[in-house]
C-alpha cells in the first residue's frame, strides 16, 4: 500500500489502516476463541463415548488435531492484534506530537536531570513537557540513555556533521520506525545497560576443565546405566552417579549462580533481540550509520540469533522444574552442561554485548532526531562555523517546546564583534524565553538535530545558563550564593575550548544595584575577554549601563508591551535599545493589590 508523505496525513492515513487490522483481529479472536471451546467440548464427548465403550478413543485424534491447528492461528491472531496496538500507539503519539500536545504522553527521563549541570534543568532538557520527552521514541534504555547524553554533552564538529547525514538517510524511514518501535515494545522497562555489561563481561565462575569432565561422566553414567539394565551389574552405575554427585556437588553454587544470572539476562537480551533483528536487516549509504551495522556481527554471526541462542539455553533450563524431567536430567548433570554453554556464550558474545547496546541506543537516538526532522519539515540542520570564534546567528529562532500557534520567532546575532545582548523588559514579556529559545536551539544544534530557526550558523560551543537558580534550606544556601556558585563555573569553562555561550536571567538579582552593576560589568567583562557569547537578562534599568561600558562588544535590546483594553498586551518581539516603561505596577494592580500613591 503507498502512502502519502505529509507527516499528518501519512500518520492519519497508517492509524486507520491499523486500527482497522485491531478490529478485525479482535473479531477473529472472538470467533478462534468460540471455535476452540466447541473443538473442546467435541473433544469431550468423544472421549465420554470412549470412556462408555461406545465409541473409538481414535476418535479424539481429530479434535485434538483441530484444537492444535486452532491454537496456532488464534495465537497469530493475538500476536497480529497485539501489534497493530502497539503501532495504533505509535501514530496517535505522533499525531499527538503534531498537535502540540505531546506533554505528558511520553518518556521524560527525569532519571537524566542533573541540577548541577551547567543548563539541563535551566533549559528543560528533562522532565514534563521536555525536549527529551518531545524527542524520545526509544524503546530501551540504551536508546534513552544515549538521547540524554547528546542533549547533555555538545559533540565535536565531525560527529556532528556524521549525525546530520545519519538523520537526513533516517528522516523519510516511516515504515523503520514503525518497525523498531513495535519489535522493541517491552524492552524500556526491561534492559538495563550498566548491570546487563557487568554480567557480560564478568569473569567466568566455571573453570575450563570442567567441560571434558562433564562430558565424561554423562557419556560414563549412560553407559554404566545400559549396562546395568542389561546384566543387573548395577555397581559401575552407582560409582559413576557418586562421582557425578561430588562434581555437582562441589561446584553447586556456581552452577546455580551461572544458570539463574543467565537466565534471567536472557530475557532481557531477548527482548533485545527484537530491535537489534531490525537493525541487522538494514543497509545505509551514510558512514556513521553503515558503521552502526557492521559493529553488530561478530564473526559473521547476528547478535539476534545469538542472543535467542542463550534464550534458547535459558528455556533448556527451565525443563528442570518438571520433576520427571528434572529426575533424569540431574544425574546426566543437565545443569551443568547448560552451565557451561552459557559461559561459553559470555566468553564468545559478553565483549560485544556492549557493542550492541551502544549501537542500539545510538541507532535509536538518532531514529528519534529522524522522527522530529519529519514531523517538523520547515526545521533545518544548522551551518557550522569552523572559523574558531565563536557564533551564533540565527534568524527566524523559535522554541520547539511552544506551541506553534503561540510561538514568535526573532533573530539574534552574536559573534566575534558582538558578544552580548543585554535583554531588558517588563514582566512577562519574553526575555526568559528568549534565551531559553537560544540556548535549546543551540542544544539541538550540537547533537546533530535540525533547529526550530529559518537559518542558523553556530560555532561548536559550551553551553552555560542561570534560568533556574534555586536556593537551598537543606544545605544553607541562598539564591544568590547558588548564582555566582553557578557563574564561577561558567567563568571556569570560558577558560577553555570550545568557546562558551553563556544566559543569564536576572544577573545578580540578589543583591542592590551599585553592586550588581560592578560585579555584572566585571563578570561580563572577563567572559567576553575570553572569547565567550551570550545574553543576559534584566529588570534592573541600572544594569543596561553594562552594554554601553562594554560597548561595542555589547548592546542593548528589548521587550516591551502595550495597554489594550485595559489589558496588558505582548508581541514577544525582541527590538534595539533599552527598555523605556515597566509593567510592574499595573500587573499589581490586575490582581487587586493596593498600589496607589
Amino acid at each position: 500500500m503507498r502512502f502519502v508523505t505529509h507527516p499528518r496525513a501519512a500518520y492519519q492515513q497508517r492509524l486507520a489502516v491499523h486500527q482497522a487490522t485491531w478490529a478485525n483481529a479482535s473479531r477473529a479472536d472472538a470467533r478462534a476463541a468460540w471455535l476452540r471451546l466447541l473443538t473442546f467440548g467435541v473433544a469431550l464427548v468423544a472421549a465420554g463415548f470412549a470412556w462408555a465403550n461406545r465409541g473409538s478413543w481414535w476418535y479424539l485424534a481429530g479434535p485434538v488435531a483441530v484444537f492444535i491447528v486452532l491454537i496456532r492461528w488464534h495465537d497469530a491472531i493475538i500476536a497480529r492484534r497485539d501489534t497493530a496496538s502497539k503501532v495504533i500507539a505509535f501514530y496517535e503519539r505522533g499525531l499527538a506530537r503534531l498537535d502540540d500536545a505531546w506533554s505528558g504522553l511520553g518518556a521524560r527521563g527525569e532519571r537524566f536531570a542533573d541540577p548541577e549541570h551547567l543548563y539541563a534543568a535551566d533549559l528543560d532538557l528533562f522532565g514534563a513537557g521536555s525536549l527529551f520527552e518531545l524527542l524520545c521514541l526509544s524503546r530501551t534504555r540504551a536508546g534513552e540513555e544515549t538521547l540524554a547524553k547528546w542533549l547533555k554533552q555538545p559533540a565535536s564538529l565531525p560527529v556532528i556533521l556524521a549525525r546530520q547525514a545519519a538523520v537526513i538517510e533516517l528522516t523519510p524511514g516511516l515504515d523503520r520506525r514503525e518497525r523498531l518501535w513495535s519489535a522493541g515494545a517491552d524492552v524500556a522497562t526491561a534492559v538495563h545497560p550498566d548491570t546487563l555489561v557487568q554480567w557480560a563481561e564478568a569473569p567466568q565462575l566455571l573453570p575450563s576443565w570442567l567441560q571434558p569432565v562433564a562430558a565424561l561422566l554423562t557419556a560414563t553414567i549412560i553407559g554404566t546405566a545400559t549396562l546395568a539394565f542389561s546384566t543387573s551389574e548395577y555397581v559401575p552405575f552407582l560409582l559413576a552417579l557418586a562421582v557425578a554427585g561430588a562434581v555437582l556437588l562441589r561446584f553447586l553454587d556456581r552452577v546455580s549462580k551461572v544458570l539463574h544470572a543467565a537466565g534471567s539476562w536472557s530475557r532481557d537480551l531477548d527482548v533485545l533481540a527484537g530491535v537489534l533483528s531490525q537493525l541487522e536487516r538494514e543497509t545505509f549509504e551514510s558512514a556513521a550509520l553503515a558503521e552502526l551495522v557492521s559493529n553488530l556481527r561478530t564473526d559473521g554471526q547476528a547478535p539476534s540469533r545469538a542472543i535467542r541462542w542463550l534464550h534458547r539455553l535459558s528455556e533448556m533450563h527451565d525443563w528442570q522444574h518438571n520433576v520427571l524431567f528434572a529426575t533424569v536430567a540431574t544425574p546426566l548433570l543437565w545443569g551443568v552442561h547448560l552451565a557451561l554453554a552459557m559461559e561459553r556464550w559470555r566468553h564468545t558474545y559478553g565483549p560485544r554485548v556492549r557493542v550492541w547496546l551502544d549501537s542500539v541506543g545510538e541507532f535509536e537516538a538518532l531514529s528519534s532526531i529522524a522522527a522530529y526532522g519529519y514531523e517538523h519539515p520547515d526545521d533545518m540542520f544548522p551551518k557550522l562555523a569552523e572559523d574558531g570564534s565563536a557564533v551564533f546567528a540565527g534568524a527566524g529562532l523559535g522554541h520547539p517546546l511552544l506551541p506553534s500557534a503561540r510561538m514568535v520567532r526573532n533573530d539574534v546575532r552574536l559573534d566575534r564583534e558582538l558578544q552580548l545582548l543585554v535583554i531588558s523588559g517588563s514582566n512577562m514579556s519574553g526575555k526568559s524565553t528568549l534565551l531559553r529559545t537560544v540556548g535549546i536551539n543551540a542544544v539541538m544544534a550540537l547533537m546533530g538535530a535540525p533547529v526550530r530557526a529559518s537559518s542558523l550558523r553556530l560555532s561548536p560551543l559550551a553551553i552555560g545558563a542561570t534560568l533556574r537558580i534555586q536556593d537551598s534550606l537543606q544545605e544553607g544556601r541562598s539564591r544568590f550564593f547558588a548564582e555566582i556558585t553557578r557563574l564561577k563555573e561558567i567563568a571556569d569553562r570560558s577558560k577553555g575550548a570550545p568557546h562558551t555561550l553563556f544566559l543569564l536571567d536576572e544577573l545578580f538579582h540578589g543583591t542592590n544595584s551599585h553592586d550588581r552593576l560592578t560585579g555584572a560589568s566585571g563578570v561580563l567583562r572577563a567572559l567576553l575577554d575570553r572569547g565567550a557569547i551570550g545574553l543576559i537578562t534584566t529588570h534592573d534599568m541600572a544594569l543596561v549601563a553594562v552594554a554601553e561600558q562594554l560597548a561595542p562588544r555589547a548592546a542593548n535590546v528589548h521587550f516591551d508591551d502595550r495597554f489594550e483594553a485595559n489589558e496588558i498586551v505582548f508581541d514577544y518581539t525582541m527590538k534595539p535599545g533599552p527598555v523605556t516603561s515597566s509593567n510592574a505596577l499595573a500587573l499589581m494592580r490586575a490582581v487587586g493589590l493596593d498600589v496607589d500613591t
